[in-house]
């Protein structure tokens, strides 16, 4: 086997798993499917590319490549803001929209109010960019030889760095800081943890900036290798929800891994002939592994 095909398989995987860290995360605390993840993904990559736009008019020279890379410091910088700006606009909806269904317990109603917001934010991101694609930097990228038969760009390798990096600093914050103690105790059993003096609605606040946050960054890094649009993120909604599912509601490391397994399942395919099948394939796994343990990878069983 060509290990191209893994390498590329590990790359997709990276940006599912981080996206899906978000997903897992809003999941477990909100027990609800949001539909809205995908176009947060979108929607942060418009922002980094926004932002890296302004900054590379306003500062001469500021978009200069950073070698090896193919972006400049504005696209390190535009991607900060970018994450605080959709963390915000996940926080608005929720404000907006999904507070008020949660105060009257219905739970499909948010579903079916998430899947109708995924609709407009999705139309409103084609009405102001247009359909057509772009991209972070048109410089040309030589890919370097790893090891034999693999080789990478180093925007490729940045992502997979950028992937680490971000997955050891969430699961260091859920698990070593005072709030992601409280996030953890509020998706075991919200009504205890008010009882225990948790301030629940500020754990959800957090909720929706954090998953938004990491949406933005799994945008920023497919931008980076592939390309922006506006429907990136619904395209990789479905793989964002079997990776979440894969791996286990509510973890973090099951989220990651839940993505590099769905990735590598359908870079196989695509090295076995079925590229048009590929996001089949990877649900067949989903199912595989499910039969054998419904609660994911790293789930507990339902309380």
């Amino acid at each position: 086997m060509n290990l191209q095909y893994l390498a590329d398989g590990l790359l997709l995987g990276s940006t599912i798993g981080l996206g899906a860290i978000g997903l897992t995360i809003t999941y477990s605390i909100l027990r609800f499917a949001n539909f809205t993840h995908g176009d947060m993904i979108s929607w942060g990559a418009y922002f980094a590319l926004t932002v890296a736009g302004l900054l590379g008019g306003i500062v001469a020279g500021a978009a200069v490549p950073l070698a090896p890379f193919s972006f400049g410091w504005t696209v390190v910088v535009a991607t900060l803001i970018a994450m605080a700006l959709t963390g915000l606009l996940a926080l608005a909806l929720d404000q907006l929209l999904f507070r008020r269904l949660r105060r009257r317990g219905s739970a499909i109603a948010m579903v079916i109010a998430s899947f109708g917001a995924s609709l407009a934010l999705r139309s409103l991101l084609e009405f102001v960019f247009t359909p057509q694609p772009t991209y972070f930097s048109t410089e040309l990228q030589f890919a370097v030889p790893i090891a034999r038969g693999l080789r990478l760009t180093p925007d490729q390798i940045a992502v997979l760095g950028l992937t680490l990096v971000l997955f050891v600093a969430c699961h260091l914050w859920l698990t070593r800081s005072q709030i992601g103690r409280a996030m953890r105790a509020t998706s075991e059993n919200p009504s205890l943890a008010r009882v225990v003096g948790i301030d629940v609605d500020r754990v959800v606040r957090i909720t929706w900036l954090l998953g938004g946050s990491l949406a933005c960054a799994s945008g920023v890094m497919t931008g980076l290798v592939v390309q922006i649009r506006p429907y990136m993120g619904f395209d990789l909604l479905l793989a964002l929800f079997a990776a979440a599912i894969l791996g286990g509601i509510g973890s973090v490391p099951g989220a990651v891994l839940g993505g590099l397994i769905v990735g590598l399942a359908e870079s196989l395919g695509v090295w076995a002939g079925a590229a048009d099948y590929r996001e089949a394939i990877s649900f067949l796994v989903l199912i595989a592994i499910l039969l054998v343990r419904p609660t994911g990878l790293f789930g507990s069983r339902a309380r």
